[in-house]
């Protein structure tokens, strides 16, 4: 997926069968619980940052509660979700992600690879609304990933609701990364340049529609995030997976919250201190479809990525590099590399002078 890598230390390199860890969920939640608004009472404020850095500095997940999102609009994005992959195929492919030099579109299913596998769903790709950039040969190449979205002609309403959907979403990641940075003892708003112009945002809308016929259950297979924070919007249908403890254990929706992960960038801003975590989608049964809404909260392309400075980084393990997954200082470059692996069908059309290089 553009928003991630396979992780080659992921404990397992195929999907296995869920865990039993969802029947216990509800007395033993995988994931911490975080309320967002606590950080608005004075009273609050000092215990939720404290949990909040435990959740980010022992797995790098947790479930938000708290943000204001209400649940008549998710429902109204889960709703939206569901009758965009409910048009008939030709329309979904009227908007098709090989029209797009952009990567915005709908990618059908098995047509994205995470870790040189196919993922089993398909999924419409949402950035910021915004024209294209003219890109000259001397120009960074991730420029190309500023574009306009394509939008189904058939169901009009999406992109008002999909393009407020994301503002929201924006404005909530951009407080809880603040408060994530107080957390550590760091500056608030060291960040808040990288974000302020231009962010890179990106929504996806995703469908599983159950098991490939060849029998893997691999959703969308083992990787980390690399950028900053992403939100996760799931319905009822469980299937994401989570590692702790080197094994994958299942992370049931809980209703009202967003899952939220960190990103590669923020574990590399903060030499390891934080951490981004492997995870996966295991694809539901039979003739089972599950939808899901993750949003990814990413900086200005052109960013790079400094030290957040602070006491912490005395207790920093410092930064595990992986030859085979490069990280550059600019955020559009690690962006740019995600898309041309991801979706080599579209580089290939659009820039193939990318290809052998991804």
């Amino acid at each position: 997926m553009p928003s991630a890598h396979p992780s080659a230390s992921s404990p397992s390199s195929s999907p296995s069968s869920r865990s039993s860890s969802a029947s216990a969920a509800s007395e033993d939640p995988l994931l911490p619980v975080l309320d967002l608004s606590q950080a608005d009472d004075p009273a609050l404020r000092d215990s939720f940052r404290k949990e909040l850095h435990a959740a980010a500095r022992d797995s790098g997940f947790l479930h938000l509660t708290g943000h204001g999102v209400t649940a008549s609009e998710t429902a109204r994005i889960l709703e939206l979700t569901r009758a965009f992959f409910a048009l008939p195929e030709a329309d979904r492919l009227a908007v098709s992600n090989l029209n797009s030099p952009h990567f915005r579109g709908y990618t059908r299913i098995g047509h994205e690879l995470t870790g040189g596998a196919s993922d089993w769903r398909d999924q419409l790709d949402v950035g910021a609304e915004r024209a294209a950039r003219e890109v000259g040969p001397d120009d960074p190449a991730y420029q190309w990933l500023e574009g306009p979205n394509q939008w189904p002609a058939a169901l009009p309403e999406l992109r008002d609701v999909v393009l407020e959907w994301q503002s929201r979403l924006a404005a909530v990641a951009h407080r809880l990364l603040r408060e994530l940075l107080a957390s550590i003892g760091a500056p608030a708003d060291f960040f808040d340049a990288a974000f302020a112009d231009r962010p890179h945002l990106h929504t996806k809308l995703i469908r599983y529609p159950g098991a490939a016929p060849t029998g893997t259950d691999q959703g969308v297979g083992a990787h980390k995030d690399y950028g900053f924070l992403t939100l996760l919007l799931q319905d009822s249908v469980g299937g994401l997976q989570v590692v702790r403890d080197g094994a994958f254990l299942d992370v049931p929706p809980l209703p009202g919250a967003f899952v939220v992960n960190l990103g590669e960038l923020l574990e590399i801003a903060t030499e390891g201190y934080l951490t981004a975590t492997d995870h996966r989608v295991v694809s539901p049964a039979g003739g089972v479809e599950r939808f899901s809404v993750p949003f990814f909260y990413n900086p200005r392309l052109d960013a790079v990525i400094e030290t957040v400075p602070g006491d912490y980084l005395g207790g920093a393990p410092g930064i595990a590099h992986d030859a085979a997954n490069p990280l550059h200082a600019e955020y559009g470059r690690n962006e740019l590399k995600g898309w041309v692996r991801a979706h080599p069908a579209v580089a290939r059309r659009w820039h193939p002078e990318l290809v052998s290089g991804a």
